[in-house]
């Protein structure tokens, strides 16, 4: 398994300057062919098998959504690991902040169907819970300004994505909003139940992205955007992955030399005035 660790000494950049500019101002990065297109199929024919459902016989697409569990076998961990994300995750999370990973989790794998999935909900990805949460109540679930135990939300296509087949819905610079919300709560955070209770609302008003693409396309997001899924209105089923990017420490939001990552700058520039950010994490 070690083979598919890339090799770290090539210190090529993969973002831009204006990249990581609209990552800041949009919260998240398209990388197309950011792993081959043959993992991609050697996956999603693993995914297939786990569907329980003929690949080509359409009556056989008998649900809107099935999710399957872990994954973590040859082609997913090639995926998860591939040369030009490693450089990215140096880019917008830092070098050293960010822990590798040899799964892509879950996988909510979306069929053609007239049917409502149930799940097309306006969120964002929350990573912790109180010490009093049931870990079953997902809305009591947290995220707080520091993005506790969440570096980045990751999106994984591993079909072709256009704007029929159910691509997420993204509403880009939702993240800002988000950070102003998360501020005055500080370490504690917020439940998704909170942060829900106005069905997001104050981000009603961002342009809407869809994140359609060739198989091989991640996006990296920042772990404040809001996104949704939605119903499959195309002719092929869709399979994409949406695993966390786990954090190495907690993110700083003051920092004596001003090194701050994209996520981290993204987050001070939504909490606007930095004296009064910095009077709340201290």
């Amino acid at each position: 398994m070690n083979s598919v660790i890339p090799n770290s000494g090539d210190t090529a950049q993969v973002l831009s300057d204006a990249d990581l500019d609209r990552f800041v101002r949009d919260g998240f990065v398209k990388l197309e062919g950011a792993f081959p297109r043959a993992v991609a199929d050697e996956g999603r024919a693993i995914l297939w098998r786990d569907t329980g459902c003929d690949p080509e016989d359409p009556k056989t697409w008998t649900k809107p959504v099935i999710r399957l569990g872990l994954y973590g076998q040859e082609p997913f961990a090639r995926a998860a690991n591939a040369a030009i994300l490693y450089k990215a995750f140096d880019q917008l999370v830092g070098k050293g902040r960010w822990l590798p990973r040899m799964n892509l989790g879950t996988f909510p794998v979306r069929f053609p169907s007239p049917d409502d999935p149930g799940d097309a909900g306006w969120h964002i990805d929350i990573s912790f819970k109180a010490e009093a949460t049931d870990a079953d109540d997902l809305l009591g679930w947290r995220a707080n300004v520091t993005s506790k135990d969440r570096a980045l939300l990751m999106l994984f296509l591993f079909s072709d994505v256009g704007q029929d087949d159910a691509p997420t819905r993204i509403r880009a610079g939702s993240h800002l909003d988000i950070a102003r919300m998360l501020a005055p709560a500080g370490d504690d955070g917020l439940s998704l139940r909170e942060l829900a209770a106005n069905g997001f609302a104050e981000t009603a008003k961002r342009h809407e992205v869809l994140a359609t693409g060739e198989r091989g396309t991640v996006y990296l997001c920042h772990p404040f955007l809001v996104h949704a899924a939605q119903p499959h209105r195309g002719t092929r089923p869709r399979f994409i992955a949406q695993p966390p990017l786990l954090p190495a420490a907690l993110f700083r939001l003051v920092r004596e030399h001003g090194d701050y990552s994209p996520v981290e700058q993204a987050i001070r520039n939504g909490c606007g005035i930095q004296d009064r950010l910095r009077s709340l994490l201290r």
